[in-house]
């Protein structure tokens, strides 16, 4: 009788929600002793695992739960563990129950997920794993989280018979080494399992496809009404406006480039800008996003680098931005094609057609029609340490480094994001714009980082819910703001560079914020690691994505950090260089193919958190021993922390070379700053203090450090 019971519901489950399962290879190669960990996404979680999942299986649940009058009626299914996560005596006795050799399911989080995401992670279900040796086994449920089943009422949208995929992946095992006792090994085997669990989360999201399957699978998800971005103009963009627009813009775009061109883009952050953006991912064309801030000879520099001979702009755009002389002198190179133009020729046939297409877009658009590892744009380094060069990112590179972040950071959709980096910048683009898109979020859309008195404004007039920024601009957003201009903000993302921690400090008193500070590059899609809400360590930049591997290389004079090499599926396809324009140069590093050598010096701690000693380039050599630039500036940060600083280092006929340090802070001295600098050894100390107006800075904010190198060298020869 149980056999049949336990069919139909195999047969119900499947016809309802086509539950699919993978992996079951892997379910048979874990052995006897095995403890299965899933992730919890609603109520029906117990009963699909207790049906698909093969042999007579027990399930460790929460004695409070299993009281549950939904769970009653399904628990004689199978043999059920009740047993409290936070209580010794429970564990000891399951880890004594495992020992027995035979599988039991238990859900690590304790609870069914109410963000969508993975949940806190219990130490005990690690020690189990340890203690018991039994093989640990993760499965990853998805799809469940939509039904009406799920805690996500009002989070998501919810729907009656959604797609339920049970993947199980990779058996492992949890072994803590065997000088570690008591609470450091709990902590420990705590540490691991969330580790595998945030693996599971990457591994089994669906990165491997293109940016517009990705757009139209979000579409699928969240609804096609969902507003999905806005701008000044006030005028809401949801998910089949974006995709009407992208197959009407698509229409035209195509008639006047070529499958696989690199077609420039230079246009302000503006939903407009994103409907380019995908009508271009639409028709197999790559944009190359244009650095405006560089003027015309950076972006015909660019235009040179990736082979680009059409670039699209706007009238309106030029104007209000005075960038007329600018489109002048690049319109003498490349053939400029305005938006305002393109709209003329656009017929209302066509934008009939348009708005069919978008409807069916599911059933005509080509998901294979280019491979998720060809490129998918081109954006162009700063040049913060010297030439610019072009970043060739792909659709699977941009795709897993947003599951990275997912896995590690929870948001839905009712975050709206507040991006104001220009998306010709790759924290701009990948997470600023295409992260909220693509993920069912809302993203308001400003035009510039630099009014500082303004963005606090919109943030507390549309709600910001998540703000991604530099130093730089999170200290000036700092000081303009009123207190309460911020209430709404759940997280604060610093990455480009250095968060000070007098930063860090303002946000904190201020607005009761803790900013969390992140790391990467273009060349990382840009997301290498990031502080979370769950793991967090001030002063360091978090740990790596999941799937990311790292190498230090020594570096002569600096103990205790090395120079570092990133591998992973989000490092870039790799670099055009202007010595041998268009032609594509894959990463590579002194560990091989495929590593990305950062210039970066880092220490990684036991824990996995990443600290950042400074770029290689930004060491100097006195006397024979290594300076850090960035720990100058760190010690003219404490003594005068409304200034802004950069460190640089010239050559030295005695010493090899001298630091010199430019600050904004008026009258400064070195002797104020080795008074604030106790017990700092004199070597680390600048050589000169040139104070100034203004620090030069690029339009991400970063600080221009080959102009700040000039103005030095002018000061000192004066």
């Amino acid at each position: 009788m149980y056999n049949v019971f336990k069919q139909f519901l195999h047969w119900l489950l499947t016809f309802i929600y086509k539950v699919e399962v993978k992996g079951l290879e892997h379910y048979h190669q874990a052995g006897k002793r095995v403890l299965i960990v899933a992730n919890h996404t609603s109520f029906l979680d117990p009963l699909l695992l207790g049906v698909f999942l093969p042999d007579d299986i027990t399930f460790a649940i929460n004695t409070h739960i299993a009281q549950s009058w939904w769970l009653k009626p399904f628990l004689g299914l199978s043999k059920v563990f009740s047993m409290d996560p936070t209580h010794p005596l429970s564990l000891k006795e399951l880890i004594r129950y495992l020992q027995q050799d035979t599988k039991v399911v238990i859900f690590p989080e304790g609870r069914i997920t109410v963000t969508g995401s993975l949940m806190k992670i219990y130490d005990g279900t690690g020690m189990v794993a340890d203690k018991s040796g039994a093989v640990v086994l993760p499965v990853r449920i998805n799809g469940a989280q939509y039904t009406h089943f799920s805690k996500l009422r009002n989070i998501v949208r919810l729907r009656w018979f959604p797609k339920i995929t049970i993947e199980i992946l990779e058996p492992t095992t949890i072994h803590a080494a065997s000088e570690l006792r008591g609470k450091s090994r709990r902590k420990f085997s705590g540490h691991v399992l969330a580790d595998i669990m945030t693996d599971m989360m990457f591994s089994t999201s669906h990165y491997q496809q293109t940016l517009f399957s990705a757009l139209l699978e979000a579409r699928t998800i969240h609804g096609g009404n969902y507003t999905v971005a806005e701008d000044l103009a006030r005028k809401p963009l949801s998910y089949d406006d974006l995709v009407t627009r992208s197959v009407l813009l698509g229409s035209v775009l195509e008639k006047i480039s070529s499958p696989g061109e690199n077609i420039g883009v230079f246009l302000p952050n503006a939903t407009s800008t994103l409907c380019v953006v995908f009508s271009l991912q639409l028709i197999s064309r790559v944009p190359a996003m244009l650095n405006y801030s560089t003027g015309s000879a950076g972006m015909l520099a660019a235009c040179h680098i990736a082979q680009v001979t059409t670039v699209l702009t706007s009238r309106r755009f030029i104007d209000l931005g005075k960038l007329q002389d600018d489109a002048d002198a690049l319109s003498q190179q490349v053939k400029l094609v305005y938006l305002e133009d393109l709209a003329q020729t656009i017929s209302s046939l066509a934008k009939v057609t348009a708005f069919l297409k978008s409807k069916t877009a599911c059933y005509w658009y080509k998901h294979d029609q280019c491979s998720p590892d060809s490129a998918a744009v081109v954006l162009f380094t700063s040049g913060s340490e010297g030439a610019p060069k072009g970043v060739v990112l792909s659709h699977a590179n941009i795709l897993a480094n947003h599951k990275q972040v997912s896995s590690r950071i929870h948001f839905n959709a009712q975050d709206i994001v507040l991006n104001f980096l220009p998306m010709f910048h790759s924290f701009g683009f990948s997470i600023g714009s295409l992260l909220p898109v693509l993920n069912g979020m809302t993203t308001f859309f400003y035009p510039s980082p630099l009014h500082f008195a303004v963005i606090p404004e919109i943030a507390y007039e549309i709600n910001a819910t998540i703000l991604f920024g530099t130093n730089t601009f999170f200290a000036a957003y700092g000081k303009k703001a009123h207190a309460y201009d911020f209430y709404s903000v759940r997280y604060a993302v610093a990455g480009a560079e250095k968060l000070q921690d007098s930063t860090r400090a303002q946000w904190s008193d201020k607005f009761g914020i803790r900013i969390l500070e992140g790391y990467g590059a273009t060349e990382t899609s840009p997301v290498a690691a990031v502080n979370t809400p769950m793991d967090y360590k001030a002063g360091s930049v978090g740990r790596l994505m999941p799937a990311m591997h790292y190498q230090l290389e020594p570096v002569e004079g600096i103990e205790d950090a090395g120079r570092l090499h990133l591998a992973g599926p989000n490092i870039m396809q790799g670099y055009l260089l202007a010595d041998n324009p268009g032609k594509l140069v894959p990463p590579t590093s002194i560990f091989g193919a495929g590593w990305y050598d950062t210039g970066d010096i880092v220490h990684v701690d036991d824990d996995g958190f990443v600290s950042i000693r400074g770029r290689s380039k930004r060491f100097a050599k006195v006397s024979g021993e290594m300076v850090s630039l960035g720990v100058v500036e760190q010690l003219a940060s404490n003594a005068w922390p409304d200034a802004q600083h950069a460190a640089i280092s010239l050559p030295d006929a005695k010493k090899g070379e001298q630091v010199i340090l430019l600050t904004t802070q008026k009258n400064a001295t070195p002797k104020q700053l080795s008074e604030s600098a106790v017990g700092v050894s004199a070597i680390s100390l600048p050589r000169k203090i040139i104070s100034v107006e203004r620090l030069p800075v690029l339009a991400t904010g970063k600080i221009n450090y080959p102009e700040v190198t000039k103005l030095a060298e002018k000061s000192v020869l004066v």
